[in-house]
């Protein structure tokens, strides 16, 4: 299966030993649109608001490109400053995007409780709970 993991710059760290898990498992793993330059984005913000504009602009494009090329996304979700399994803003979109193109759906951990719980909950999304060997 071809996957594309999404998720917060705040998780990146946690990317690789998961990476590393699915491709031995025998999946084709794909990384979040800025995870070899994550100061992208600062970099973008530095220029001016439009400048930053122009780069959302741009990873949104390119997340709906990527997300058409694989099978399935697999979020990563962990707590984040007090907001237990965090999905951002971007992430919600990218979820969505795959909900729109009828891709699998994974979550690492719980839905987040919160006001995109119910949104979140439509796309139907597969809790794995950490257990890799659910995606299927």
């Amino acid at each position: 299966m071809r996957i594309l993991i999404i998720c917060s710059k705040a998780f990146y760290d946690k990317i690789e030993p998961i990476k590393e898990k699915l491709e031995n498992m025998g999946h084709v793993v794909e990384l979040p649109n800025s995870y070899y330059d994550s100061n992208v984005e600062k970099e973008a913000w530095s220029k001016g608001t439009k400048a930053h504009a122009d780069f959302k602009t741009k990873m949104f494009k390119m997340s709906k490109e990527r997300i058409g090329n694989m099978d399935a996304v697999l979020t990563l979700n962990f707590d984040k400053n007090g907001n237990k399994n965090y999905i951002g803003g971007a992430t919600f979109l990218e979820l969505y995007e795959a909900f729109i193109q009828n891709k699998k759906i994974y979550l690492y951990n719980d839905i987040p409780e919160g006001m995109l719980y119910d949104e979140i909950s439509g796309f139907s999304p597969v809790i794995i709970n950490g257990d890799l060997k659910l995606i299927k």
